[in-house]
């Protein structure tokens, strides 16, 4: 389908129209949810103008189309499903660029990744507030595009990995875009964050090198020259990815028998325990997390999951 172009007052939401466009043919459910949080944030930002309104009218056909088509998808009809899934796609193609950056392995491809990591991560606040990690991420993914593009454009070499110390932290609260709704792709590479977001990740001790905070100087790139890259995105690895320095969530392999018993716990059920509805709807969620663990063969996390929803319906507590 042939949308009508973005006209400049929608700006806000070019990045996010871009991203659905690269995904029409590779995953439909990042296209679907990008476009409707397009819609959503167009909506609150139109002036309801003749450019606009056409726009937002053939965004909504598109998504109208889509549910029929696709009715028996439930990453597209049923939210807590479609958060699993985006949630999973954000975090492998970060843990790739992530990956790509510490091996010193820079390019547009790394630059494109880590933001468009960055945009997921936007898209998934339609569910609600995001997560210490995905704030984590969100931010760290967004720095990282700005600081490897305006590395390359000046002809300098990046310094993989993230910053050393909490100096070079707060300096990052200052420059860093951890973007809102209606942050424009300039702003949200490098103008300020409207929210206050935990730090980047820190490296191990001796295991990285010092990376150096970005200055003033740190030119964002531009919509053109981070969403028109003419390389791919690329896929989302098929094999588990484990970046040195990471302390929150990892996917791993299968885990080890010697490590088993940590992860089975013997669950006591509760007599008469009264579940209520939103503890079901929370049960839910995370039988939905484990399926999508799955499906990256990551079997600890699966099952760190389905115990979470164990014991929520066993005892009624978390």
């Amino acid at each position: 389908m042939e949308f009508p172009p973005c006209p400049p007052s929608l700006k806000s939401i070019q990045h996010f129209l871009k991203l659905a466009q690269e995904h029409d043919t590779r995953d439909v459910v990042i296209a679907y949810w990008a476009r409707l949080y397009a819609l959503q944030i167009g909506l609150k930002a139109s002036t309801q103008t003749g450019e606009e309104t056409k726009l937002l009218l053939g965004i909504m056909d598109w998504l109208e189309q889509m549910k029929k088509q696709y009715a028996d998808n439930e990453a597209l009809t049923n939210e807590v499903a479609a958060q699993a899934h985006i949630e999973n796609y954000a975090l492998k193609l970060f843990l790739y660029a992530d990956k790509q950056d510490r091996e010193e392995n820079f390019g547009k491809n790394v630059v494109k990744a880590f933001y468009s990591s960055g945009v997921l991560y936007d898209i998934l606040q339609t569910f609600g507030e995001l997560s210490e990690e995905a704030l984590h991420n969100r931010k760290y993914a967004k720095w990282k595009a700005a600081y490897i593009h305006n590395c390359l454009k000046n002809g300098e070499t990046p310094i993989p990995g993230p910053l050393p110390d909490d100096d070079d932290e707060a300096e990052l609260e200052g420059e860093n875009a951890n973007a809102s709704a209606d942050t424009s792709p300039e702003e949200a590479a490098g103008g300020a964050d409207p929210a206050p977001a935990p730090a980047p990740y820190q490296p191990e001790p001796e295991a990285e090198p010092q990376a150096p905070a970005p200055s003033s100087s740190v030119v964002p790139p531009t919509a053109e020259e981070v969403l028109n890259n003419p390389n791919k995105l690329p896929s989302p690895p098929v094999d588990e990815e484990k970046p040195g320095g990471f302390v929150p969530y990892v996917p791993t392999a299968q885990p080890h028998p010697a490590t088993a018993a940590t992860i089975y716990q013997p669950i006591v059920p509760v007599a008469g325990v009264h579940i209520t509805p939103d503890q079901m709807i929370a049960a839910q969620k995370y039988c939905k997390y484990a399926g999508s663990a799955l499906n990256y063969d990551d079997v600890k996390t699966a099952i760190e999951n389905l115990q979470k929803a164990l014991k929520l319906l066993s005892t009624g507590s978390e």
